[in-house]
C-alpha cells in the first residue's frame, strides 16, 4: 500500500473524529451553523470575489479554455446563490433519525431501522467553487464529515471560502474539523485520497470524465462513477413548436458549461423542415453552432442570417460538448429516438417535447436515465430544482443514488434492536 501523506491522512482522520460527534448533533444546531454560513458568506462577499478574479487572472494566463472559464466564475448573483443554498438547505426536513421501519417480533424483540450518516464523504472536484458550498452544507445538515479536494484553476477561491465556513460553525457550536479542505494542489494526493478507505466513507468525482474514470478505478471507498452529461432532446412529431423551440433553446445556450446541458437534439422527420430552419436562426442569436447529420444538413445547409450550420462527424454523437456546440439527427420515429439515446447517452439527462400522452408516457417508462423530462428543459437536472437544496453530486450510477444527490443520498440506516433478556433457541 502507497504510504499516505501524514497531513492529508490526519486531516481525514479528524472528519472521521468529528463526524462521530456532529451525527448526534440537533438539529436547531445544524441549522444554526448553515445560517451562519450563509451570513458569513454574504459579509465576505468582496473577499470571495477578490480571490475568485486572481484566479481568473492565473487561469487565462494557463489558457484554460472557455467552459472551465465559465464554470469557474463567481458573480455577486452567484455568491448570493451560494448563501440562498445554505439557508434552503436549513429550511429542509433533517433525514437524520428518520425511522424507515419497526416491528415487534413475536419473542417481543423491538426493531427498529433508522436513517444515520454515512460517516465521512470525500469529494474530488473541479472548477466550480459553488461545489466547496454546497456539498460542506449538505454534508453538515446529513451529519456527515467531509474532505474537499478542488482544482488548482480555483484553489484561491476554494480556500476563502473553506476558512468561511470552519469559521461559521465552529461559531454554532459544531467542530470544524468537520469540513477538511486540501490546500495543496499536488495531483499525487488524489491518488493517495482514494486509499484511505479507513477514514473516507464516500468517494464523489465532480469534473471531466478523465477524472470520474480516474477515481473509479483507483478508489478502495464506494465511489459515485457516474454524472457525465450527454443530455439529448426529442422532439417528436406531437409536438408543440413554439414550446420545442424554448425548450431546447433553454437546455443549450442558458448554460453551455454545465452537465445537464443539452448535447444532441432528435427530431422528428415530420416535423422537421418546419422546426430546423427556425432554431438553426434563434441559435445563430446565441452563438451555438449546429453540426447536422446528412438529412439535418439537406434542410438547414442553405440557410443565412446568422445561422452556423456545420456536417457533422461520427463522434459528435455521443459527445459532452460543454460549449455552444449542439448536434442535431432527424430520425423517423420516437423508436429510432430512444435506440440513439441508449446507444449513444450517458443515462443523465433526457427529455422528449410532445403533446402525445402515450408518446410522453413511454419515453418516461422506457428511457434508461438518471432524469427524464417531459415538455420542459434538461437544465433542471439540478438539486436546488428538484427541491433537494442543493446537490453533491448528478449520479448516473444505479447504486447506490441516481440523478441528484442531495441529504437522504449520502445517509445510511443502522437496525436498532431492543429486547427485555430474550435469548436465541
Amino acid at each position: 500500500m502507497t504510504l499516505t501523506s501524514p497531513s492529508l491522512h490526519d486531516q481525514a482522520k479528524a472528519a472521521s473524529a468529528a463526524s462521530r460527534k456532529l451525527a448526534s448533533t440537533s438539529t436547531e444546531v445544524k441549522n444554526a451553523a448553515l445560517h451562519a454560513i450563509a451570513d458569513a458568506i454574504e459579509e465576505n462577499r468582496q473577499s470571495i470575489l477578490r480571490a475568485n478574479e486572481q484566479d481568473l487572472e492565473a487561469a487565462k494566463r494557463d489558457g484554460l479554455d472557455f467552459h472551465m472559464m465559465d464554470r469557474m466564475t463567481l458573480t455577486n448573483a452567484r455568491v448570493k446563490d451560494m448563501a440562498d443554498a445554505a439557508r434552503n438547505i436549513a429550511a429542509l426536513e433533517d433525514p437524520i433519525g428518520e425511522i424507515l421501519e419497526k416491528r415487534e417480533m413475536p419473542n417481543g424483540l423491538d426493531i427498529t431501522r433508522v436513517r444515520v450518516p454515512l460517516g465521512v464523504i470525500g469529494v474530488i472536484y473541479e472548477s466550480r467553487p459553488n461545489v466547496t458550498i454546497d456539498i460542506a452544507t449538505l454534508c453538515l445538515k446529513s451529519g456527515n464529515g467531509v474532505v474537499l479536494r478542488g482544482g488548482k484553476e480555483c484553489i484561491l477561491t476554494n480556500t476563502v471560502m473553506a476558512g468561511i465556513v470552519k469559521n461559521a460553525i465552529e461559531s454554532a457550536g459544531i467542530p470544524r474539523d468537520v469540513v477538511q479542505f486540501v490546500e495543496s494542489t499536488d495531483r499525487a494526493l488524489v491518488k493517495e485520497m482514494l486509499e484511505m478507505d479507513d477514514a473516507i466513507d464516500l468517494m464523489i468525482p465532480r469534473g471531466s470524465a478523465e477524472l470520474v474514470n480516474f477515481v473509479g478505478q483507483n478508489a478502495k471507498m464506494p465511489a459515485i462513477t457516474g454524472g457525465v452529461g450527454v443530455c439529448h432532446t426529442y422532439v417528436d412529431a406531437d409536438a408543440n413548436l413554439d414550446d420545442a423551440l424554448n425548450i431546447v433553446v433553454n437546455a443549450k445556450a442558458k448554460r453551455p458549461t454545465v452537465c445537464n446541458a443539452m448535447d444532441t437534439l432528435l427530431v422528428h422527420q415530420g416535423v422537421a423542415r418546419e422546426f430546423l430552419p427556425k432554431l438553426a436562426t434563434e441559435f445563430g442569436v446565441h452563438d451555438v453552432e449546429l453540426r447536422a447529420d446528412g438529412r439535418a444538413m439537406s434542410v438547414l445547409g442553405a440557410l443565412s442570417d446568422g445561422a452556423k450550420v456545420t456536417p457533422a462527424q461520427s463522434d459528435d454523437f455521443g459527445m459532452e460538448f460543454l460549449a455552444l456546440i449542439a448536434a442535431v439527427k432527424i430520425v423517423d420515429s420516437m423508436d429510432d429516438a430512444m435506440e440513439h439515446i441508449a446507444e449513444f447517452g450517458s443515462k443523465h439527462s433526457e427529455a422528449i417535447i410532445s403533446e402525445n400522452k402515450e408518446a410522453i408516457e413511454r419515453f418516461l417508462n422506457e428511457v434508461d436515465s438518471g432524469a427524464v423530462f417531459a415538455n420542459t428543459s434538461t437544465y433542471f437536472n439540478d438539486g436546488a430544482q428538484f427541491g433537494l437544496g442543493a446537490e453533491v453530486a448528478i449520479s448516473t450510477n444505479k447504486l447506490h443514488a441516481r440523478g441528484p444527490m442531495g441529504l437522504k443520498e449520502i445517509t445510511t440506516y443502522k437496525w436498532k434492536v431492543r429486547g427485555q433478556g430474550q435469548v436465541r433457541s
